[in-house]
C-alpha cells in the first residue's frame, strides 16, 4: 500500500459569539474520548473558500448567511498530518492529512437558529459556547497545534 502524500483541502470556522465565546461541537462519530472542534470540511474542486467556509456552516450548525458575518481568514494555510493508525483509512485513503484555511465568522444570531440537524446526516450531537483557550484542549490531540494557531491568529479580533 502506498502512502498518501496529498493534503486535502479544507476550511474551519471560528464561530464567535457577542460575549466573545466560541461554538464547539461534539462530533456523532466520536468513539474514543470526550472530543469538541470547530466547524470544518472539505472544499469542493472549484469551490470559493469563503463559499465552502459558509457552505460547511450552515451544514453543521444550521447558522444562516443573515446570522453570521465573516471578519478575517487565516493568511496562510494550516496543515496538520494525520496519525499513522488512520493514514489511508480516512478520505477514500487518498490523503495523508488537511491542509485547512480558517475564517474568524462573528454570529450575530440567537442559539435558537443553531439547527445541529439542518444537514443530514449530522455531524455533531451536541455544541456548547467555550473561552477561546479552552479550544486546544477539546480537540482531539494530532489537530492541537492548529487549534492553538487558529486561536492566535483571531486573539485581537474575537
Amino acid at each position: 500500500m502506498s502512502i498518501p502524500t496529498a493534503y486535502r483541502p479544507c476550511v474551519g470556522v471560528m464561530l464567535v459569539n457577542s460575549a466573545g465565546l466560541v461554538f464547539v461541537g461534539r462530533r456523532i462519530d466520536n468513539k474514543e474520548g470526550d472530543w469538541w472542534q470547530m466547524p470544518q470540511g472539505g472544499v469542493d474542486p472549484g469551490e470559493d473558500l469563503r463559499d465552502a467556509a459558509m457552505r460547511e456552516l450552515a451544514e453543521e450548525t444550521g447558522a444562516r448567511a443573515e446570522h453570521v458575518s465573516i471578519i478575517q481568514q487565516t493568511e496562510e494555510a494550516i496543515r496538520y498530518d494525520l496519525p499513522e493508525e488512520l493514514i489511508g483509512k480516512l478520505w477514500g485513503g487518498k490523503y495523508r492529512g488537511q491542509e485547512q484555511v480558517w475564517f474568524l465568522a462573528r454570529f450575530t444570531g440567537e442559539d435558537h437558529h443553531i439547527d445541529l440537524e439542518a444537514h443530514d446526516p449530522p455531524e455533531f450531537c451536541d455544541w456548547k459556547w467555550v473561552e477561546p483557550d479552552q479550544l486546544p484542549e477539546l480537540i482531539v490531540p494530532f489537530k492541537k497545534r492548529v487549534y492553538r494557531t487558529v486561536v492566535e491568529a483571531f486573539r485581537e479580533l474575537v
